[in-house]
């Protein structure tokens, strides 16, 4: 029986390269860069600072409001510029994955935002831009139970991988797509999954391992970063 081979040669849980740096947004509170091989992500966050308008305060905690955004020269083909359909439900999204590991409830009547931007597009942009927002907050010095890491999950024919690629977004296209990202905690703990697609149930088990497996070596990667920006000359 051979092994399962990916089309860039990956093995089926294997990520591609990996790169992650934070401080990379002079004016911001906070900033981080993340990357899945082609797939560059930008986050910058600003606050905690007063809500405006007003009528949308929380006196019992603060918002978290996140902007996602691929900007149009980040794939081949320009996209329209401004907010769409598909980024406005990133958007919030990504809201939910990182809101259950912020301590929010320090800030209320604040808003915390957090703007995320695509430079360039391979797939599993809204993995990357969760895993750059999860930096930005920590560099921000916003307080946080832990870090999340997030990652897509496919399934091509019948085998399951992790960090899909372009090309093989369009393979599964043809052979009815599934697609699921999930963001975790260090401790495996999921903050976020969805499912496009069709799965099994015990398939959606072996997801979830496969993400789990994953979000620890994107943790790894998250924590360096950290590590590199408050030691500079460890670097």
């Amino acid at each position: 029986m051979t092994a399962f081979k990916r089309l860039d040669g990956r093995k089926p849980e294997e990520t591609r390269k990996m790169e992650a740096k934070v401080g990379v947004v002079p004016n911001a509170d906070g900033s981080a860069m993340f990357s899945f091989g082609d797939t560059i992500a930008i986050a910058a966050v600003y606050g905690p600072k007063k809500m405006h308008p007003q009528h949308q305060q929380d006196p019992e905690k603060g918002t978290l409001r996140c902007n996602y955004s691929m900007l149009s020269f980040s794939v081949s083909e320009r996209i329209r510029p401004g907010p769409s359909r598909r980024s406005t439900e990133i958007s919030k999204i990504t809201e939910w994955a990182l809101e259950p590991i912020l301590m929010i409830k320090k800030y209320p009547n604040m808003v915390i935002d957090v703007h995320i931007n695509i430079l360039q597009a391979d797939a599993s942009t809204r993995c990357a831009g969760i895993n750059a927002a999860a930096l930005a907050l920590a560099h921000a010095g916003i307080p946080m139970k832990s870090l999340v890491s997030s990652v897509s999950i496919g399934k091509l024919d019948k085998q399951l991988v992790a960090d899909v690629n372009k090309d093989e977004e369009d393979w599964e296209e043809g052979e009815g797509a599934t697609d699921i990202p999930i963001t975790l905690t260090p401790r495996g703990e999921i903050t976020h999954i969805q499912l496009d697609g069709k799965i099994t149930s015990q398939e959606l088990k072996e997801a979830i391992e496969l993400a789990r497996k994953a979000g620890k070596e994107i943790y790894e990667v998250q924590k360096k970063a950290l590590k590199e920006s408050s030691n500079p000359e460890k670097k």
